[in-house]
């Protein structure tokens, strides 16, 4: 996948985000802050892992949607 735009970069860091999210949630650890806290920062979601994993998802099938629409 090649980032061609604003959106694309956008969409490319919240699967990072989310992967990162998913290694997390059984257990690895990594230095610096967390995934979850990262998302929880961007996106202004409340919740454990699990309902911000879920929010994260619904926004890239959303973000998907809008950029074959285009």
């Amino acid at each position: 996948m090649i980032a061609e735009n604003k959106y694309q970069i956008q969409l490319y860091s919240m699967l990072a985000l989310r992967a990162r999210l998913k290694l997390e949630m059984v257990g690895m650890k990594g230095r610096g802050r967390t995934a979850y806290s990262l998302l929880k920062e961007e996106l202004g979601i409340k919740g454990n892992k699990q309902k911000v994993l879920g929010k994260v998802n619904e926004i890239i099938e959303v973000q998907q949607k809008g950029e074959i629409n285009e």
